[in-house]
């Protein structure tokens, strides 16, 4: 189909609102119009489509750093899928849908806006592929990310390497004070699984000391309610297992974790607004039955294997 089109040039030294920048001040273009097969199109529609363009890539932009895009996710590869091509220049986020520990670093990938920088691979646990521990991560576990021809792992220390190496707002603080207490706060975090963990197996009432310590930690700082005032890291660090523990509390153990708590419940209400983090979430009544299957099906012997996968 033959594209017609009608286009004079004027040269002028007088600029125009209606001339580019880099014409004006030396040639204006006047196009009269352009036609396609029973269509025409004049400059303002052309110009208005492309403004809309742009702005679309823009906002497109800043949901991503936002989190507020909702991917389309992948099904997790198990035993009988391929794997995929190791170090072909591809950042990989190897993770499973059902982790808190991997859920950690998927939910530091979408607030940097980073869902096109950084490919999620979910994996089935319970029916890995042996290619995984063989090409990719001899420990075997999730989370692992594939970045400049290493694999890194430990969810602490990839949520840290993601956020300094990769473009997308800071997620850590700057100030020596609230540097010091997100270390604190972050190193904390196995103390508090384990203790609510334990409550959990009936080795004893620790939960309540563990969920006092965040309601004390989050009372710190007066600048906004999560850890350290603004959102960072350490509520990263943290939202996963609470996601977990306050269904599972409530239901099987009738303990409500926010009861005599307000600024939990106040970072809870605010954590839920998030779309980074809610897109990673799961339905809690899904993650209630992994509780009661997990507690309930594993002899003690176990927990600690079983801790760390899920």
């Amino acid at each position: 189909m033959a594209l017609k089109s009608q286009v004079s040039y004027s040269c002028s030294n007088n600029t125009t609102n209606s001339v580019p920048l880099h014409l004006s001040s030396f040639c204006k273009k006047a196009v009269t119009q352009i036609r396609f097969p029973n269509t025409t199109i004049s400059p303002p529609k052309l110009q208005l489509q492309a403004l809309g363009k742009a702005r679309a890539k823009v906002l497109l932009s800043a949901k991503m750093a936002a989190g507020t895009v909702n991917e389309v996710l992948p099904p997790p590869l198990d035993s009988s899928s391929e794997p995929p091509t190791v170090f072909d220049g591809t950042t990989r986020l190897y993770i499973s849908y059902t982790c808190p520990y991997a859920q950690r670093v998927w939910i530091t990938r979408n607030c940097k806006g980073l869902q096109d920088k950084i490919k999620l691979v979910p994996i089935d646990l319970q029916n890995r592929p042996a290619w995984y521990k063989e090409k990719v991560y001899s420990a075997n576990k999730v989370p692992s990310l594939e970045h400049n021809n290493e694999v890194k792992g430990e969810s602490l220390d990839l949520i840290k390497y993601i956020d300094s190496h990769f473009e997308g707002p800071s997620l850590f603080p700057h100030d020596p004070d609230k540097k010091e207490f997100a270390e604190e706060l972050l190193s904390y975090t196995d103390t508090f699984n384990k203790a609510v963990i334990s409550s959990f197996k009936g080795d004893g009432n620790e939960a309540g000391a563990a969920f006092d310590y965040i309601e004390t930690a989050l009372s710190k700082f007066g600048d906004g309610p999560f850890f350290l005032g603004q959102f960072s890291l350490v509520d990263i660090a943290y939202a996963p297992f609470i996601e977990r523990f306050q269904p599972f509390s409530l239901e099987v153990k009738k303990y409500d974790i926010i009861a005599g708590r307000p600024n939990l419940a106040a970072w809870i209400k605010e954590m839920d607004k998030n779309d980074a983090y809610k897109q990673t979430r799961r339905e809690p009544k899904e993650l209630v039955e992994i509780y009661k299957k997990r507690f309930s099906v594993f002899p003690p012997s176990l927990y600690t294997v079983q801790e760390a996968q899920l």
